[in-house]
């Protein structure tokens, strides 16, 4: 199209010490504090993506340097641009959390883990993508087709078997 556009991306965590401090309470039988601590490192970690999108949105990118909402607008995400991740409606395939992870070497610069099945460690963590595009929308993956899966196999270096699994909630034939 000749248009240029920018994509950016994001991995942060409410803490590496979450699990340690659980297990901690857990050790004393204290289910309450346990329980708190999970809970409250899941809210760092989603406040953290929320303030480090605003500060792309007015400062390190600055598209929307002028922008002044109110709690209410930020809930409905009244603001330009997404931040959609791996795993969740708009894209589905957890496997991209790999290209997050070696993008920003997230391991080696704040010690977050992914699992063999990339789910993040700690669990309290967020990643995703920035798009800035005044246009940009969430929308969910509906059906996907077997011509797509072997096309997106394809670009991604995978085996159709493969994708299948990755994607098996969001097919819409019957794999086997």
């Amino acid at each position: 199209s000749g248009k240029a556009d920018y994509i950016g991306a994001f991995a942060v965590t409410g803490g590496l010490e979450e699990d340690a401090l659980a297990d901690a309470y857990e050790a004393q039988h204290d289910d309450y504090n346990k329980i708190m601590v999970k809970a409250i490192a899941d809210r760092l970690a989603e406040a953290f993506a929320e303030y480090l999108h605003e500060r792309v949105r007015k400062v390190y990118w600055g598209y929307a340097a002028n922008e002044n909402l109110s709690n209410e607008e930020l809930i409905r995400e009244n603001y330009q641009g997404i931040r959609p991740a791996p795993g969740y409606p708009a894209c589905p395939e957890h496997t991209e959390k790999a290209t997050i992870w070696e993008l920003l070497e997230v391991e080696k610069r704040t010690g977050m883990k992914l699992t063999e099945s990339f789910a993040m460690w700690p669990g309290a963590s967020v990643s995703g993508w920035y798009f800035s595009h005044p246009d940009s929308k969430y929308f969910a993956v509906a059906q996907i087709q077997r011509d797509q899966v072997e096309d997106y196999a394809l670009r991604k270096g995978m085996s159709v078997a493969e994708v299948e699994r990755w994607l098996a909630p969001n097919l819409g034939y019957d794999a086997d």
